[in-house]
């Protein structure tokens, strides 16, 4: 009895000596990424004329620059017409900046700075826009592409995405450079034609700063926002994008003999595809508590309830149960492994006949950490066995990029504009889609994306989809944000 009494005594001693720790490390918990914002010196605002604003973005959206899945079908005459309006509508920038128009339309301004010794500073906004579609013209509150300013918003496809970006920046370059504002560091804006369409404008200006030795200290592009319903809390979100995640799409081809449905073989083309489908899905990459998915999970933690807190500050411990409860929700999941969807599939183009070969496309978007032959070699090892030829789709995909800095300047700048004074968290983030900023791996140390405007997560499904339009209290927000930016970094 006294030795089950030593040993319950020790039980108690070491659950006690763990709740301690756990107390200890959640009372204590501060997560990396924290700015203090108090420190960050920042530029005063210009004053921008937010009337003229919301017309010049509401222009700006006639201008029918639709990247279409067939290059054959873009009206490049429409570019050349922004090209034109542009100059016309921002005289101030084209005074102090050197415009670059690229053989395919991709536009490239430099503000030079004084001080050649500071590093460059890229803004990124694309010209293109995704088409409408076909039969969903008459669900637009207002047309698509009239830019109407009605109800407190500028309406149109691109006014988000990305013209609004685009617009913003050249509102506040503008007003920097009519007000005399010189900027000790060079200033370059990098607008592709097609970022919608696979980006070779924002390839092509790489390639440029690249031949021209070019090192940006850091690159700005669209790709997250303030989150006003952000899950964890149900308040408003800064999310800072640090990486992208990487693309592409695996073909699985299933070779058969073909012939009638009516003398079928063994297996059929069909059924191989479809194990093949089943054990490549089966086996899905893990979740994984690291990178920029994680750090934004530890980031809010801090404004979430006790129990969230105590989970997150103590993942050694509750390691498990955190990523069982972040796996019920897809777009969480999504932040913390390599995704795998099938989403394509081609048979027989008869039902009474056997097809020579059955294909499927699998779509997958790597997470930070690992890269297409990591993804290759997985599918290989679980079709092993199976009569199936793997390939990547043309053109082959792309790899994540690079997690940028939560330590460097850059990253305090953003995070201390983006905060809105203190009363906004902000967390980095990573990026599931695509963006043009994906090709200024080695053009810039650091590579952020980020777009100042508020909105609901059902609000955001309005990008790419029906009724997209920019709050002219958003409009406000970018102008602002952006000429803040630009009078710090480059002041």
């Amino acid at each position: 009895m006294k030795t089950l009494g030593k040993v319950g005594l020790g039980l108690v001693g070491i659950v006690a000596a763990l709740a301690g720790v756990v107390a200890y490390r959640t009372a204590t918990f501060k997560p990396a990424t924290a700015v203090d914002i108090t420190a960050v010196k920042l530029a005063a605002s210009v004053p921008v004329d937010q009337a003229k604003a919301a017309q010049h973005l509401s222009e700006s959206i006639r201008f029918l620059t639709i990247s279409h899945q067939d290059k054959a079908e873009n009206d490049w005459s429409q570019w050349d017409g922004l090209h034109a309006w542009l100059a016309t509508t921002y005289p101030a920038v084209h005074k102090a900046m050197v415009r670059e128009i690229l053989p395919n339309k991709a536009l490239v301004y430099t503000w030079k700075g004084s001080d050649p010794a500071l590093a460059p500073i890229v803004l990124m906004a694309h010209q293109d826009v995704v088409p409408v579609t076909a039969g969903t013209e008459k669900d637009w509150k207002h047309p698509p592409f009239e830019g109407v300013i009605a109800e407190n918003a500028v309406w149109g496809r691109g006014s988000i995405d990305d013209k609004g970006s685009l617009v913003t920046i050249f509102e506040s370059l503008e007003a920097l450079a009519a007000s005399g504002f010189q900027p000790k560091r060079t200033v370059i804006v990098v607008s592709g034609q097609d970022e919608e369409a696979g980006g070779t404008g924002a390839q092509a200006a790489a390639a440029l700063f690249k031949q021209r030795g070019v090192k940006a200290e850091w690159v700005l592009d669209e790709g997250m926002a303030v989150v006003k319903d952000f899950p964890m809390v149900g308040k408003p979100v800064a999310v800072v994008g640090l990486g992208e995640k990487g693309y592409a799409t695996l073909k699985i081809v299933a070779k058969a003999s073909g012939g009638h449905s009516s003398a079928p073989p063994k297996e059929t083309g069909v059924e191989t595809l479809s194990k093949a489908i089943l054990a490549i899905t089966g086996s899905p990459f893990p979740l994984e508590f690291k990178g920029p998915g994680a750090d934004m999970i530890r980031a809010i933690a801090p404004e979430t309830g006790l129990m969230t807190r105590v989970v997150v500050a103590n993942t050694w411990l509750f390691g498990g149960l955190l990523k069982s409860q972040l796996a019920k929700s897809p777009a969480s999941a999504a932040t913390l492994h390599t995704t795998i969807a099938p989403t394509m599939l081609k048979g027989s183009p008869k039902e009474n006949v056997l097809p020579q070969d059955a294909t499927a496309w699998i779509n997958y978007r790597i997470a930070p950490g690992q890269t297409r032959a990591d993804v290759m070699a997985r599918a290989k090892a679980a079709t092993k066995g199976l009569a199936v030829d793997l390939s990547w789709e043309a053109p082959g995909g792309n790899d994540p990029s690079p997690v940028s800095s939560t330590s460097s300047e850059g990253w305090k700048l953003l995070a201390a504009l983006a905060s809105d004074g203190g009363k906004t968290p902000v967390a980095p983030g990573l990026v599931t889609a695509g963006t043009d900023s994906r090709y200024m791996t080695g053009v810039a140390k650091d590579v952020y994306r980020f777009a100042p405007m508020h909105a609901s997560i059902a609000e955001f499904g309005m990008i790419h989809g029906t009724n997209e339009h920019m709050s002219l209290e958003n409009l406000r927000r970018m102008t602002d944000f952006y000429t803040r930016l630009i009078a710090t970094a480059a002041g």
